[in-house]
């Protein structure tokens, strides 16, 4: 699938903690194709059987540095898609997921919806976001990791 298919939209990163922010990605391709990507058998994947990364493409020191956001099946470790996305807003809204997980209760710190012709395909409610260099080194100061957690 085509990057150029997708647009991410970021809420709730200029709260104060108390609202998880929430990536919407709305999908402007075959619709079937996106279903298929995002499916074992005849479900669509859950939150448990999903990850997101981040991978920048430019150096963090340029100026408006970009990258790609995956998300990916979990057991196989094949991409269901990527999209294109600015570092900046990235960074913003892991920061205001690592603020609301540390204002809540919850253990899920940021929502993913995914829509397709304006349909709800998908919801993710997630942990955890990795984030890596141009290199494919892992910014851990950068990503989104629950406690407990070992990487």
């Amino acid at each position: 699938m085509r990057r150029d298919y997708f647009t991410l939209t970021v809420d709730g990163v200029a709260g104060a903690g108390a609202e998880r922010p929430v990536v919407t990605i709305a999908y402007e391709g075959p619709t079937d194709q996106l279903e298929t990507q995002l499916s074992k058998g005849d479900s669509i994947l859950d939150d448990e059987e999903i990850d997101v990364a981040y991978r920048l493409q430019d150096a963090l020191e340029d100026d408006d540095p970009t990258g790609v956001v995956a998300i990916a099946d979990r057991v196989t470790g094949e991409y269901a898609f990527e999209l294109n996305a600015d570092a900046d807003d990235v960074f913003a809204f892991i920061d205001a997921a690592r603020e609301f997980g540390d204002t809540s209760d919850s253990e899920d710190r940021y929502r993913i919806v995914v829509e397709a012709d304006g349909d709800r395909l998908a919801t993710y409610d997630k942990s955890t976001l990795l984030v890596y260099d141009a290199e494919g080194e892992l910014l851990r100061s950068r990503s989104l990791i629950p406690s407990g957690v070992e990487i």
